[in-house]
């Protein structure tokens, strides 16, 4: 037998820079925090395009205020809002159990700044189709 005089390292620090490379890859596509909102339902059959979503003000059920997905006040939202341009497109993404209250103070303040190209996101009723009888 060979005795071996030195380790060579060179094949384990090469695993190392592709398990390096692999880590760092599929860190990027970890998502990061999403904002929990159960969409009330409804029946119309507008659908909402993601680059319709440009000013997106969402409400939570604990009553929390979100503008671009990041947590604001209703007064800080006030502000932002007063910065936008009359035409501005506007989603606004409601829990279904939240408070109607709050979804007025947003549309009071949309009101106060005349922004009225708003659109509210719900999800479809899914219809129920009725069991055939059997003759």
């Amino acid at each position: 037998m060979k005795k071996f005089d030195s380790i060579n390292v060179i094949p384990f620090i090469d695993i190392m820079l592709v398990l390096l490379a692999i880590v760092l890859a599929t860190a990027s596509f970890i998502v990061h925090q999403k904002i929990e909102v159960n969409i009330p339902q409804s029946h119309s059959k507008t659908k909402v395009e993601s680059k319709d979503l440009v000013e997106l003000i969402t409400i939570t059920k604990d009553g929390e205020y979100f503008y671009q997905d990041q947590p604001i006040t209703i007064e800080a939202l006030d502000e932002k809002l007063s910065l936008l341009k009359v035409d501005t497109q506007i989603t606004v993404k409601i829990d279904a159990e939240s408070y109607f209250q709050q979804f007025v103070r947003v549309t009071d303040i949309l009101t106060k700044y005349e922004l009225k190209k708003v659109t509210v996101v719900t999800t479809k009723v899914a219809t129920q189709n009725a069991p055939e009888s059997a003759l």
